[in-house]
């Protein structure tokens, strides 16, 4: 009866090949449109994001209750903590939809990781976060671009009132740190979170079932490592809020930065 400890595989999950196969459609049009676990579960989770907000929004009311109440609080958290405090009311409203599109699907996507059954998080595997990162770095783009026309790239990187010389070590910091850097670092930072606490997380339970089949004086410490676990997933439970929020208030920043890039 004595268990037996599997370190978690990070390949089949993280990084997926024909070397592991797919789930679901391998043979067709030569495997482009193959889903492994990964992303069935990511489709789930978006059919039951689209879902829940179709339910609440289906027939408005004007004094909310049930479902579009609680919808309506979670727009409107977005709305007033994140768009309008960072972009003020006008611009608040003209982006809010990029915006709260950015935190409910972080927030529901990554909600996952703690699911039984699904047990996975969707923002683990950088595919997602690139597409989320690229929605703000458009966004943050279009802004500039929009109020300032070809010139808010000027705007973004060049610094008035320096020196002739020093425009030769500025503009390429300036370049690297607008334009490359942060969209870079809002991929790696969401999907570092969410690989990170998975592995804690499958380490944890595994080190659990891995104690308890022992059945002897280390099958007491199951216990603790259980709890451990148990902790951990509320504390991710945190962190997946914590996610959507900053993901979304640095897209919201970014966007303001473009609006008045000429404001060095």
């Amino acid at each position: 009866m004595k268990g037996t400890f599997h370190a978690p595989a990070l390949g089949p999950e993280f990084f997926p090949g024909h070397t592991y196969g797919q789930i679901v459609g391998e043979d067709f049009a030569n495997g482009w449109f193959a889903l492994d676990r990964i992303m069935i579960v990511r489709l789930f989770v978006a059919a039951i994001l689209v879902l829940l907000f179709a339910i609440a929004f289906r027939k408005p009311q004007l004094v909310p209750k049930g479902m579009q109440n609680l919808a309506e609080m979670g727009v409107d958290f977005v709305r007033i903590h994140i768009a309008e405090d960072t972009l003020g009311k006008k611009d608040g409203k003209r982006f809010l939809p990029v915006i709260a599109t950015i935190f409910f699907t972080i927030l529901f996507m990554n909600a996952a990781t703690i699911i039984p059954g699904l047990n996975i998080s969707p923002s683990s595997r950088i595919g997602l976060p690139i597409v989320l990162a690229g929605v703000a770095y458009i966004a943050m783009i279009y802004a500039g671009v929009q109020r300032y026309g070809a010139s808010y790239f000027k705007h973004s990187v060049v610094i008035p009132g320096l020196p002739p010389l020093l425009h030769l070590l500025v503009i390429p910091i300036e370049i690297f740190s607008t334009f490359i850097l942060r969209p870079v670092t809002l991929a790696l930072r969401l999907m570092a979170n969410f690989l990170a606490g998975h592995i804690i997380l499958v380490l944890l339970y595994s080190a659990t079932n891995f104690f308890f089949w022992q059945l002897n004086a280390w099958t007491g410490l199951s216990g603790l490592t259980l709890v451990a676990a148990l902790l951990f997933t509320l504390y991710e439970l945190i962190i997946i809020f914590l996610q959507a929020y900053i993901f979304a208030l640095l897209t919201a920043v970014y966007i303001e930065l473009s609006l008045h890039a000429d404001a060095h």
